[in-house]
């Protein structure tokens, strides 16, 4: 028996004993009746409301969900970091690809002619090339304690 119908019964108990409501007794249990039909109501209506907050935390939850899984396939799509890996492809806002190398590259300017060329570490390491304007032999004396002072 639900709550609603035990009030209702206690209504009807009441009715039928045919209480004298005019007497101390019969308005005291004519209050308490009353009192229960309205508490009765009230846990009612809390029920319900209950019920309906617990629907719509399932539906923001399976929103959520959703939301998560597809954020997790679009995670699953970008390009993985490889620690492994020194050359990485990656796309500019354009959509154009380029690439990221662990490179250095380094300006040396030939004192016979001015040309700046740009060097990597590689031919930096083959300790001398020709200035491809003038053909000056241009030396490097390369040692790792020069490659620390540039990287500071």
């Amino acid at each position: 028996m639900t709550l609603s119908e035990k009030s209702a019964y206690l209504k009807g108990l009441m009715d039928g004993l045919k209480l004298d409501k005019e007497t101390d007794e019969g308005k005291m249990i004519a209050g308490i009746v009353d009192l229960l039909q309205d508490v009765t109501a009230s846990i009612s209506d809390l029920e319900e409301n209950a019920i309906a907050v617990s629907d719509e935390l399932d539906e923001i939850e399976e929103d959520l969900d959703a939301i998560e899984e597809y954020l997790m396939d679009e995670d699953e799509d970008d390009d993985e970091y490889d620690e492994d890996d020194d050359d990485y492809d990656f796309a500019d806002d354009d959509g154009e690809d380029f690439d990221y190398e662990d490179e250095v590259v380094y300006n040396v300017t030939c004192p016979n002619c001015g040309k700046e060329l740009e060097l990597d570490e590689e031919t930096i390491l083959e300790d001398s090339i020709h200035c491809p304007q003038c053909g000056e032999l241009l030396e490097f004396d390369f040692d790792e304690d020069d490659e620390e002072d540039v990287e500071e």
